[in-house]
Order: structure tokens, then sequence, then C-alpha cells
């Protein structure tokens, strides 16, 4: 029985703890509330992008990692009641525009990269995009690791808990992306 355990942990990759992240919300980040993944939805999240075969793969399963794990900080935040845009939330506690999802994926993302859970990309800078001088819209950022190409990863775009969107950042940078507002 206990060599049966001893190779189900040494399966089991890192070791499983409670990973912290700070949630941005409100706007601008004027409320921010600390959330805490257990080791089961960790867990879930990690291995979920320890399927992906390439870069392209990986992308895919990040978009839909990181929607669980907004999906768990909506249990423990008002960010629960986010809506995609900026639109079709008004006042509710926990609305996010863009720059309170910059800063979170980027903070998601950033939590993933630190407990090796990224294979195929690193994480960047947030980006901004400027549409007539006055329209900013801001997004985290990632980069294949073998191409250098850089993608764009907003989850402004998407209602709470749904797979975020992960494009090529020069075609969101050209306003690519969804016609949320």
């Amino acid at each position: 029985m206990i060599p049966r355990l001893l190779l189900l942990f040494a399966l089991a990759g890192p070791a499983l703890a409670e990973q912290r992240v700070a949630v941005c919300y409100n706007w601008d980040c004027a409320a921010q509330a600390e959330v805490v993944f257990d080791d089961y939805q960790w867990l879930e999240a990690t291995r979920l992008l320890a399927l992906a075969n390439n870069a392209a793969g990986e992308r895919a399963l990040l978009a839909q990692s990181l929607g669980r794990l907004y999906r768990w900080a909506g249990e423990q935040t008002p960010i629960r009641h986010d809506l995609a845009g900026n639109g079709a939330d008004g006042d509710l506690d926990g609305r996010m525009d863009c720059i309170d999802h910059s800063t979170t994926t980027t903070r998601l993302l950033r939590l993933l990269e630190a407990y090796g859970a990224l294979h195929w990309h690193r994480v960047g800078e947030p980006a901004r995009r400027t549409h007539y001088l006055v329209a900013q819209h801001f997004a985290a950022v990632i980069e294949e690791q073998a191409s250098g190409e850089s993608y764009a990863v907003d989850s402004w775009f998407v209602d709470n808990g749904q797979p975020v969107v992960i494009l090529p950042l020069a075609a969101w940078m050209e306003g690519e992306g969804s016609s949320v507002e």
C-alpha cells in the first residue's frame, strides 16, 4: 500500500498548497480582495494546462483555466456579478473594467507561471491600445516562447467565469476581440 501512495505522490507533481491572489474590481482597482484557491481548484486549473501538446493548445486550455479561476474567485468576491464589457453591469458591486481585468488576469498568469504551469508561454506586461485618442483598452499579455509572438489575454470581453479571449496582440491592437461595450 505504501509504495502505491508514494507513486501517487510522485506523479502528482509539485506539492499542493493554497494559492492566493488579489483581485481588482469596481473600476480602476478601486476595491481589491484576496482570493484563496484551495488545493483541488488549483490542481484542476494546472492539470488542465498540462494537457497542452503545443503553444496553440496551451492558449486554448489557458482560456478555459483562467475562466475557471475567475469563476472560483467570484464565489469568494463580488466579481461574480461582472458581465462582459462595461455597459451591462451598471454600478453593481463587483463590476470590472479593463484595468481591473488586465491587472487581475496578469496576477493570475504570474501565479500560474511561478507554479510552473505554463510550458509554452511567458507572461508579459499588460498592453494598452488607444483609438481616437480617448478610447483606451488594456489586456494581459503572454508571449510564445518559441516564436516570440505576443498574445492579448482579455477577460473583459466575457462574463465572469467564461473562458477568456486570447488572440494575437497585433490583431487585438487593431481592435479585434469582441463587440461588447
